[in-house]
Order: structure tokens, then C-alpha cells, then sequence
């Protein structure tokens, strides 16, 4: 604790920021980026490889996750789905935050019918489980990961939207915001400028658990049948896949699971920290 303490105090860092959560998030979450970006660094077979001489062995020092019912190596086809995971949960989330983020800013800034209409809108999304309405998007639309993108994106904006038309009208009427219309600024500029880096700090700490969340959805539709098809290595796909083994062959599931759960957490104690900074006023 002194130790620390000397060492914020040298820096003059946040606690948040070198608080065990958050190094431990970045930990984690870095290790999980470099195993997207270089997955021949940590397995030798081809995912997509089928031995049929190597059917449903157990986890073992050559196959550390074990195989599946084709024989294939479920360490290499975790390590080469998490750089799809990783895709559907970063793009999943930044679509809907850009989008969000801008109806936010002119329903809260402008007010009026336009803003009375969009939050009906918003009601009316989130009447419904935020998955229920990704699994009637993409039976409508099919599977796929593009369609699972398409889905996130149509259902996650209302979250970010409702955030930021909160801030916005909170700050909206401040002094610094009346002194740049009197200056004869532009109503973007405003809103871009001036208003934006004011309300987005609660949108980017939300966003680091919609990733998360982002990534169990596209788990859960590729698991449903409804989003990466097989024999394309995606954890919930590979799940899926060893639901009919999972009395004898429990590793198929189990390890994809643990592997999703261990980055969810890595993202969730990220957003944690900077939820404290927030809290705390540091940023």
C-alpha cells in the first residue's frame, strides 16, 4: 500500500488507474489482443484440420484442450476464434456508440417533437430483453456475421442514445455552451466541440462492458444456430458444436466458455476502473 502510494504520488496517477483490477484487466485483455493478432505463435494445427485417428481425445500435453468429434485440436480453433470474438464484441460495440452518441447529442440539445418521438422510440426498444430482440433481427435476416452486426448495431444505439441525451440536457444550458452561441458558433460545432467531450465519458466506461456483452451475443446466436456458422472456429460456435459430447466429451464446451469468461472479466475490471475515475472526478 505505501509502495503504491509513492508510487501515485510520483506519477501523480489516479488510484484507478494502478489499482490490481485495472492492471490486471489490461493484462489480460493485451494478452487476448496478441493471441487475435498472432495465433501461429501459440498452436501449430489447423483449426480446420480433421483427424479421425484423433477423435474425442481428452485435454493431454499435445492436445491441451483436447479434440473434437472430427479430430480437430479445440486449443487451436479457441485461439484462431478469438479474433472473430474480439470483432463481432469491438464492432458490435462501436457502431451503436457512434450512432447512439449522435442521436443523443440532437434529441437532448434540440428538444422538442424531435426529441419526444426518439425517446418513444427508445421506450419502445427497451421494453424488450436486449436479446430477444438480436434473435428476432437475425431470424429475420438470417445467419451470419455480418447479419449479427447488423442486429447489435440495430438494437445497441438506444442504450448510448439514452446515456448522452441525459448528459447532454444536464449541460446543455451551461455558461460555456450559452457563451459559444453568443460567440455565433455553429450548432455542430457546439454540439461536437463543446458539448460531446462533456457527456461521452459515461458512453466509453458503458462501452467497455457492452463489449462484453457484445461478444456473448454473437456467442449466444452462433450457439442458437443464428450467427458464425460451422466449421468456422468461434467459441460459441465450437460450444454448439460439443453440446451432443458434453457427457464424454466436456472439454469442447468447457474450454471455449472459460476462455470467454476469462476476456469478459478482463473488459469488465477496465470499465470498472474508469467507472471509480468517473466517480471520482480524476478524468
Amino acid at each position: 500500500m505505501i509502495r503504491e502510494r509513492i508510487f501515485m504520488k510520483r506519477r501523480n496517477l489516479p488510484p484507478a488507474l494502478v489499482a490490481p483490477s485495472m492492471i490486471a484487466g489490461i493484462v489480460i485483455v493485451a494478452f487476448v489482443f496478441f493471441v487475435a493478432c498472432f495465433p501461429q505463435v501459440f498452436t501449430k494445427f489447423d483449426p480446420l484440420e480433421v483427424n479421425t485417428k484423433a477423435r474425442m481425445l481428452a485435454p493431454s500435453a499435445g492436445h491441451p484442450f483436447g479434440t473434437d468429434n472430427y479430430g480437430r485440436d479445440i486449443f487451436s480453433r479457441v485461439v484462431y476464434g478469438t479474433a472473430i470474438d474480439l470483432k463481432i464484441g469491438i464492432f458490435g460495440m462501436m457502431i451503436p456508440l457512434v450512432t447512439g452518441t449522435l442521436i443523443g447529442l440532437v434529441s437532448g440539445y434540440y428538444g422538442g417533437v424531435l426529441d419526444s418521438i426518439l425517446m418513444r422510440v427508445i421506450d419502445i426498444f427497451m421494453a424488450f430483453p436486449f436479446t430477444i430482440l438480436v434473435i428476432a433481427i437475425m431470424t429475420i435476416l438470417g445467419p451470419g456475421i455480418q447479419n449479427v452486426f447488423i442486429a447489435l448495431w440495430l438494437v445497441g444505439w438506444v442504450d448510448y442514445a439514452k446515456l448522452v441525451r441525459g448528459d447532454t440536457l444536464a449541460v446543455k444550458n451551461a455558461e460555456y455552451v450559452q457563451a459559444a452561441k453568443v460567440a455565433g458558433f455553429s450548432d455542430r460545432r457546439i454540439l461536437l466541440r463543446h458539448i460531446m467531450p462533456n457527456v461521452i465519458s459515461s458512453s466509453i466506461v458503458f462501452a467497455t462492458s457492452d463489449i462484453v456483452l457484445c461478444m456473448l451475443t454473437g456467442a449466444s446466436m452462433s450457439f442458437l444456430g443464428l450467427g458464425v456458422q460451422l466449421p468456422t472456429p468461434e467459441w460459441g460456435a465450437i460450444m454448439n458444436e460439443g453440446r451432443a459430447y458434453i457427457s464424454y466429451g466436456w472439454w469442447i464446451t468447457f474450454f471455449p466458455g472459460l476462455v470467454m469468461a476469462v476476456t469478459g472479466i478482463g473488459f469488465s475490471m477496465i470499465g470498472d476502473s474508469f467507472a471509480d475515475l468517473i466517480r471520482t472526478k480524476r478524468i
